[in-house]
């Protein structure tokens, strides 16, 4: 165990449980009510801290850890693919920005759930938009607690069922006492740590392989597929790759972890604040990662697995005290986005499902010893899913995501936007989305991507139709903003 890189990491946590205590403080001090401060911060986020946590929710295992190891195992083509990311951010603020904050502010919606629940007025749409994000959003999770028990196993030796216990333990204890508000500062922190981290990593790593031209060089020597947009072995298509852009790029805007900042946020100048910072932090940070990931290779050939790429060249090319810096970046990515996501699940569960459907007059302390129950179980049963882990984390992470855009992308959209849109439509639009894309994953890894795009594009075309259909052929109706 080299306790020189420990250190660092440790002081980092430690931080981290400071905020946690004292969003804890401030949720016993709170005048807007348990549920909006735990599950909403009390709508009160600055642009700087609403940029970083989106940017923070968003840079995840798969971009910090998985990411970078498939750059490291495809080459080029997977950075370029890469950089679709970069306006998302952008296009989450732009498409709901204000009108989404307005109207989640007149329905007093707490999750995007709430929201869903007063524009369409259905039992049926509030069950589905909840099922979905339990069951992707602990596909999402279980890939996070994998790569933060990943990470830790690599710095530490110990065994990967230790190391995913305690990064479980530690993200449980801020999450469980801080809420949101513990979420949201404590992402506006990582993200610093990890764009920090990037810089530094990057730059070790080029002086190490002797410069960018000789890493070219050894890569072109190697394969010279690896430095071109196809991929190691010329699979990576251009249909793929402008495909994956409504993945990473477009589609992002229905993902509910996303969808929940845009109604978080002070006012309309943090917003265009946030607009600017996320979006130069976001490009910054995926360019790196994924630059490091690729010249990586030169440094250190034949990683088994790759997703311990990072960790490792980080010990490689760093003093030991120096690499426990640059790899609190990827921990805080791992943290920022698990702890989002625990978050949202259990307002799910608490606000969505509980409170509306099964005891709406619960008092505020029964509310508030749920929230903490839940949310403490929900990581638990998280850390039993994530002892089995898969080699390559990113695909995990990927699938939750197209999941839950071909889930809520339009009724979240087209529900803000159009008034003819009903809760027809959304049910139907939902049912088909989830369905067409759980099928078409399983179709494409045994036969292959469909007409040669991601996975998420046919599903979120059909669920547009669907939408729209059968929003105007049953019960065509005007909804009044």
């Amino acid at each position: 165990m080299n306790i020189g890189v420990i250190i660092p990491l440790i002081i980092f946590l430690a931080i981290i449980f400071i905020i946690g205590f004292w969003s804890s403080k401030k949720l016993e001090s709170s005048t807007g009510g348990f549920l909006q401060e735990y599950f909403l911060g009390g709508r009160e986020l600055g642009g700087f801290v609403l940029a970083m946590t989106m940017v923070a929710t968003y840079g995840s295992a798969s971009s910090f850890l998985g990411g970078p190891g498939t750059a490291y195992t495809m080459g080029f083509g997977w950075v370029l693919l890469a950089m679709t990311q970069v306006v998302t951010g952008y296009f989450v603020l732009l498409i709901l920005g204000k009108k989404f904050a307005i109207l989640a502010r007149r329905y007093n919606a707490i999750t995007l759930i709430d929201f869903l629940k007063v524009r369409y007025n259905s039992t049926a749409v509030v069950l589905l938009a909840a099922i979905s994000m339990i069951i992707f959003l602990f596909s999402a999770m279980t890939a996070q607690w994998v790569g933060g028990g990943r990470l830790i196993e690599s710095l530490t030796g110990m065994k990967y069922t230790t190391a995913l216990f305690i990064f479980a333990v530690s993200v449980l204890v801020y999450v469980v006492i801080g809420g949101f508000r513990a979420v949201a500062v404590t992402d506006a922190v990582q993200g610093g740590v990890m764009v920090i981290g990037t810089l530094v990593l990057l730059i070790a790593v080029v002086i190490a392989g002797g410069g960018v031209p000789n890493i070219i060089q050894d890569l072109l020597a190697e394969n010279p597929n690896l430095v071109t947009p196809y991929g190691n072995e010329g699979n990576l298509s251009a249909a793929y790759v402008s495909s994956f852009w409504i993945l990473v790029g477009v589609g992002v805007v229905g993902l509910p972890q996303m969808a929940v900042r845009a109604m978080s946020y002070k006012n309309t100048r943090s917003m265009h604040r946030a607009l600017v910072i996320g979006t130069v932090v976001t490009g910054f940070i995926m360019l790196n990662m994924h630059l490091i990931g690729i010249f990586s290779r030169t440094i250190l050939p034949g990683v088994e697995v790759p997703d311990t790429v990072i960790p490792l060249v980080a010990l490689k090319v760093l003093p030991a005290w120096l690499a426990g810096i640059v790899l609190a970046a990827p921990l805080a990515a791992i943290m920022s986005t698990v702890d989002s996501l625990l978050i949202l699940v259990s307002s799910s569960i608490v606000k969505d499902v509980y409170i509306n459907y099964l005891n709406p007059n619960a008092s505020e302390k029964m509310v508030k010893n749920l929230s903490f129950g839940v949310t403490t179980l929900l990581g638990s049963v998280v850390f039993l899913l994530a002892l089995n882990p898969p080699d390559l984390l990113i695909f995990l992470n990927l699938f939750a995501f197209g999941g839950l855009e071909a889930a809520f992308i339009w009724p979240v959209v087209l529900g803000l936007y159009w008034s003819y849109g009903n809760k027809y439509g959304a049910v139907a639009s939902m049912i088909t989305g989830i369905v067409s894309y759980i099928a078409l994953h399983f179709y494409n890894q045994s036969n292959g991507n469909l007409f040669g795009v991601h996975t998420v594009v046919v599903p979120v075309i059909l669920s547009l139709l669907a939408y729209v259909v059968c929003s105007l052929l049953i019960k065509r109706t005007k909804y009044n903003f």
